[in-house]
């Protein structure tokens, strides 16, 4: 007499989709957190530390006593070198997401396997997305909140300046939103391509294009607009337009390749 063994709940394939991509989420929360604490470091501890190192008289022989900083420990350096790796964060994002969180499992047929259970192809990306959605969510949102705070009080020690990508892209929702843009277009890639690395580097391009060319699309927003919110607020509403834009190419690629 033989058994069949029973179908996955849904609740059980939630289980799964957390455990499978445990790892993404704890490299991801560790990332947020460090760069999070080297900005709040930044902020309490180095640039206070140069106010008062410019606040000092010349000594007998020029030097500023305490002045020692270096290239590496400058915070207008270091602000400049986080602003440009959250700047870029969004490309990882699309890679892994072209790569693991979709293209992996359409090629081993993991994905073939859910839909024969209990999930529904549009039920399997939606779950896969708002799983990955979410914690991106947070933890960009954090860091924007944190970045934003911390280049505002200290703009006048920072040699930096808003129109700048490594500060404009970071300081506010522009960074969560080409998140979302990097997390969309790698499901994109994933679904169409159905193979880990095509849809990984496929991915990674496409966003790194993107990001690239979205620069000279909001320069021009500096004329009619004025001042770093109205500019930074258009240039966020022409990424979520791009990332709906994919979200819907995605279900609807998926939904045609599943009849």
């Amino acid at each position: 007499m033989s058994t069949t063994a029973p179908a996955a709940t849904p609740a059980s394939a939630q289980r799964s989709l957390r455990r499978l991509h445990r790892p993404a989420l704890l490299v991801w929360s560790a990332f947020a957190l460090l760069v999070t604490g080297w900005l709040l470091w930044l902020h309490l501890s180095e640039v206070p530390a140069e106010r008062a190192c410019q606040g000092f008289h010349h000594s007998a022989d020029g030097d500023l006593p305490g002045c020692d900083y270096s290239a590496l420990t400058d915070a207008g350096n270091l602000f400049n070198f986080l602003g440009e790796v959250l700047g870029y964060a969004p490309v990882a994002v699309a890679a892994w997401a072209g790569g693991a969180l979709t293209g992996r499992e359409l090629e081993s047929g993991t994905a073939k396997l859910a839909w024969t259970q209990s999930l529904s192809p549009a039920r399997w990306l939606t779950g896969k997305l708002t799983a990955a959605a979410l914690p991106l969510l947070a933890g960009g949102g954090l860091l924007a909140l944190v970045f934003g705070w911390a280049w505002t009080s200290d703009q006048d020690a920072l040699v930096t300046d808003w129109t700048w990508d490594r500060v404009f892209i970071p300081r506010g929702p522009l960074l969560p939103a080409l998140l979302l843009l990097g997390l969309a277009v790698g499901a994109l890639a994933g679904i169409a391509l159905r193979r880990t690395l095509p849809a990984l580097a496929a991915a990674a391009a496409v966003t790194l294009a993107v990001r690239l060319y979205l620069r000279t699309a909001w320069q021009p927003l500096h004329g009619p607009l004025h001042g770093f919110w109205p500019v930074h607020l258009a240039a966020t509403a022409m990424v979520l337009v791009l990332t709906a834009a994919a979200l819907i190419g995605s279900f609807s690629l998926l939904r045609r390749r599943t009849r």
